[in-house]
C-alpha cells in the first residue's frame, strides 16, 4: 500500500515549541541550517527512489529560493505551510488570508513552476474553532486538499477528537488527509511522525503503520529537516519538557527514516489522494 511522505520545510528556530524564547523578529539572526538538512533528505529520497510532499514555509522560500527550486527539480510535490508559521488558533481570519497570500507569493518568487494544491497548518492548528473560516480561505486560493487535522482529543494545542481517520471531503472543494492514528481498544494512538517518531521506539511506528495499512488505510507521515540535525544550536531557558520534545533522539532520526522508507512504500500526498 502506498503511504504519503511529507516534509514540513521549516528551520529549527521556526517551531512553536521554541516560540517563547526565539521571537519571530530574531529569526534572521539564527543559524540557517535548513539547506544542508533538506539536501540530506533529498539525497536519501533520491537514493531510495521515493517522492514526497514538501510543505514549504514562505519565510524559508524567500531566503533559500534555490533550495525550493531544487526540491521541485528533483520531482517532489510543493505544498504550503504558511509564511510566518502562524498558528491558526492565534490569528484572525484576515491575518490568515494575508499570511497565506504572502506564502504563495514567496513560492512564485522563488521560481516554483507548479501551482501548490496542498496545505498544512503550522502545529496542526486546523481545529474546530478555526476550520469554519480557514477552509473557505483555502478554497479561495484554489487549494484542493488540506493535511492538518489530527484526529485526537488529548493534545492541548491541536486535534479534533471525532474526526474521520481516512481521507475525506471536508468541504465540497477540499479533501482532508488527516494525520494518521491507530485506533485500538477504543483509543486513538498517534505515531505518524515528528516527536512521536523520535520519542517512541522505531518498533512502535512500524507496528502502528502495519496495523493501519492492514486496515486498508494509507498513512501520512511527517518530518521536519531540523529533526535529522543533532548539531543544531542548543537554546537556553527552555523547560525540561521543551528540551525533551525538541532535542530527544535527533541523532537517531535519519537512521530511522531510512528504515521506514525501506519498510514501507511512500509517495506524495497528491498521488495517494489521486487528485
Amino acid at each position: 500500500m502506498k503511504n504519503a511522505l511529507s516534509i514540513d520545510l521549516e528551520d529549527w528556530f521556526c517551531v512553536h515549541n521554541l516560540a517563547g524564547v526565539i521571537k519571530r523578529d530574531d529569526w534572521d539572526k539564527c543559524d540557517l541550517r535548513v539547506r544542508r538538512n533538506t539536501t540530506r533528505i533529498l539525497d536519501l529520497l533520491d537514493e531510495k527512489k521515493v517522492k514526497a510532499t514538501f510543505f514549504v514555509l514562505g519565510w524559508v522560500a524567500d531566503r533559500a529560493p534555490d533550495l525550493i527550486q531544487e526540491v521541485e527539480r528533483r520531482g517532489h510535490e510543493i505544498g504550503v505551510h504558511g509564511y510566518n508559521h502562524l498558528l491558526l488558533t492565534e490569528i484572525t481570519p484576515e491575518e490568515f488570508d494575508a499570511d497565506l497570500q504572502r506564502a504563495l507569493e514567496a513560492l512564485a518568487k522563488a521560481g516554483v513552476k507548479t501551482t501548490p494544491v496542498g496545505f498544512r497548518a503550522p502545529s496542526f492548528s486546523m481545529v474546530n474553532t478555526t476550520k469554519d473560516w480557514a477552509l473557505p480561505t483555502l478554497e479561495k486560493y484554489g487549494f484542493r486538499y488540506d493535511s492538518s487535522v489530527f484526529p485526537v482529543g488529548f493534545h492541548p494545542d491541536y486535534g479534533i477528537a471525532d474526526a474521520p481517520l481516512s481521507p475525506y471531503k471536508i468541504t465540497d472543494q477540499l479533501y482532508e488527509f488527516p494525520m494518521s492514528v491507530l485506533e485500538m481498544y477504543g483509543r486513538r494512538f498517534p505515531f505518524c511522525g515528528g516527536g512521536y517518531f523520535r520519542l517512541f521506539p522505531y518498533s512502535y511506528t512500524r507496528f502502528c503503520m502495519r496495523k493501519v495499512n492492514a486496515q486498508g488505510r494509507s498513512v501520512v507521515f511527517y518530518l521536519h529537516p531540523w529533526e535529522i540535525d543533532p548539531e543544531q544550536p542548543r537554546v537556553k531557558n527552555l523547560s525540561a519538557s521543551q528540551k525533551f520534545r525538541h532535542y530527544r533522539n535527533l541523532n537517531q532520526t535519519e537512521r530511522r527514516l531510512r528504515r521506514l522508507i525501506d519498510d514501507f512504500e511512500f509517495t506524495t500526498v497528491r498521488e495517494v489522494l489521486q487528485i
